[in-house]
């Protein structure tokens, strides 16, 4: 077997790269009521004072399922990282871990949040976490980690996170656009 050497091309990668985007893992809330509000607007893909406002009512209800409550915290951070607040975004993912430690969604945002305050191998741990729990956007939890990666340095480790990515949801451009920006050679080549 040949073995090959990854190159890095074309410009550094920035922590913005993974801004909040449609990309967010939004958690579905079932039923009607602030809760399935605050699901929509997060899954609408922008910041929103109604929104955060919707997701804080469901959140002051007494009546949520653990399940709902913690989806709703993870929407909740979903609007925080729309508005850039990636601290008060990452707060919101912590308290949906302790309300529900299999909520995989979770730690998908929390690797997001993570990233974009630099704190990269704590991002590598939660979207590990996330795809141990099967997360439903395994392609989003490979993308943030090859970025978590990338900025660790870990130009294989990224790489291979891109290909996970992009293979396994082909349409997504954004991990083709960061694979572009590799090479790969025979060892010793380069």
């Amino acid at each position: 077997m040949r073995m090959f050497k990854l190159l890095l091309g074309g410009a550094a990668l920035v922590g913005a790269a993974l801004g909040p985007g449609p990309a967010e893992a939004a958690a579905k809330v079932i039923g009607p009521g602030f809760g399935r509000i605050c699901y929509e607007y997060a899954r609408a893909g922008h910041a929103s004072d109604a929104g955060l406002s919707a997701c804080n009512q469901a959140l002051s209800e007494q009546n949520l399922a653990p399940s709902d409550r913690a989806a709703t915290l993870v929407n909740r951070g979903i609007l925080h990282m729309y508005a850039k607040a990636h601290a008060l975004a990452l707060a919101s993912y912590e308290q949906a871990q302790r309300v529900d430690p299999e909520q995989a969604e979770a730690y998908v945002n929390q690797g997001i949040a993570l990233v974009n305050l630099g704190r990269d191998a704590e991002a590598v741990a939660a979207v590990n976490r996330a795809l141990e729990l099967n997360t439903a956007r395994p392609e989003l939890a490979y993308y943030t980690r090859g970025i978590a990666h990338e900025m660790l340095g870990n130009d294989r480790a990224a790489f291979n996170d891109y290909r996970q990515a992009a293979a396994l949801k082909p349409e997504w451009q954004e991990p083709h656009t960061q694979l572009r920006r590799f090479s790969v050679l025979p060892k010793g080549q380069g």
